[in-house]
């Protein structure tokens, strides 16, 4: 008995992929940056987030992109809710960006969510093509 193989056009098909779109992709599609007020606005204090799992598409091949994303800021008037920023971060899994442009977007719409004393957002890009890329933006608010 003869075994049908598969042509070079019929791919396979992998189980449980869902029909509908799932919450986590629905949330990540549809965030917005949230802030809420800085509670403590007697002395100046850091926060910091570091984001390992950053993802995004190189928009010269397409290939997947890599980086662990830093965020460290003096906040005034108001803090970034950390929900949000989750999927904010996660929402560059898709997009065709370069790393300098990146790093420059996170960096504005903070600045513009929050108008931080003081910001810096640094993108630490996964070795790739033996060139391993570090992209540091800065920003002081002026007195």
């Amino acid at each position: 008995m003869k075994q049908k193989t598969k042509s070079k056009k019929e791919k396979s098909t992998l189980p449980h992929q869902p029909k509908q779109k799932l919450y986590g992709t629905k949330a990540i599609e549809e965030n917005q940056l949230e802030r809420f007020e800085n509670r403590t606005t007697v002395r100046k204090y850091t926060i910091e987030f570091t984001c390992p799992e950053f993802t995004c598409l190189c928009p010269r091949s397409g290939f997947p992109d890599f980086a662990t994303i830093r965020i460290k800021y003096i906040p005034d008037q108001y803090c970034v809710e950390l929900k949000s920023l989750k999927l904010y971060i996660n929402s560059f899994r898709d997009k065709h960006v370069f790393h300098e442009d990146v790093t420059n977007v996170i960096i504005q719409d903070m600045i513009d969510l929050l108008d931080p004393h003081e910001i810096s957002v640094v993108g630490d890009f996964t070795v790739r093509g033996n060139i391993h890329t570090l992209i540091t933006a800065e920003h002081r608010k002026k007195k």
